[in-house]
Formats: structure tokens, sequence, C-alpha cells
């Protein structure tokens, strides 16, 4: 398995940007777009990662480079704000990644079986 890690740049913001989403926990809901979703609770954020994923897609199958990565930066935003809320940090997930990083995914599938 590659030792490949995220660059730092990469890193600090995610980092940064989960620092925020978590002070938003407890801020004022009428002050912050994130801290509403936060108060409205989970199936909210739910339904807002289903509508980004959504438009990710759509955008994808128009075939406008610049719509899918403005599409899928609001879908990995909503993710974070997901994240967030349920107690973890974007360092979970690319640990995840990092374990599963030069495996085969039918092993890594076959793996979770077991």
């Amino acid at each position: 398995m590659s030792d490949m890690k995220p660059s730092p740049d990469t890193t600090t913001l995610l980092t940064a940007l989960a620092d925020v989403l978590e002070e938003r926990l407890g801020a004022d809901p009428g002050a912050s777009y994130v801290a509403k979703l936060h108060h409205k609770g989970l199936d909210a954020i739910l339904k807002k990662v289903g509508e980004e994923a959504t438009e990710t897609v759509m955008a994808a199958k128009d075939g406008d480079p610049r719509q899918i990565v403005y599409e899928t930066a609001d879908l990995w935003f909503h993710t974070l704000v997901l994240l967030a809320h349920c107690g973890l940090r974007p360092e979970d997930v690319l640990e995840e990644l990092g374990r599963r990083f030069g495996l085969s995914g039918i092993d890594e599938k076959a793996a979770r079986k077991g």
C-alpha cells in the first residue's frame, strides 16, 4: 500500500472548515446557514446532502466541467456539515480512504462482509 497522503494545503483547508462547522453547532440559527441546518436536525442535513448529490449527478450528465466542480463543492460542503453534526471529522474519512488506498475494490468489499 502506498504512503500517499493529502497535501498539507488540502488537509489544512478541510481541518479549518471542519473547525468552523463544529463551532456553528451551537450558533444562532438566525445568524448562520450552517447553524440553521444543525438546528433543523439530521433529517434536514440528509435532505440537503441528497439534493446536492442529485445536482452533482445532473451536472455530470450535462458534461460542464465548471458546473461539476461547483456542484461537487456543494456536495462536499454539506457532507462536511453532516460529519460535524454526527461528531465526526474529515480526518476520519481520510483515514478510511487511506486504509483502502491500494486495495482492490473487490477485495475491500469482500473484507467488509467477513
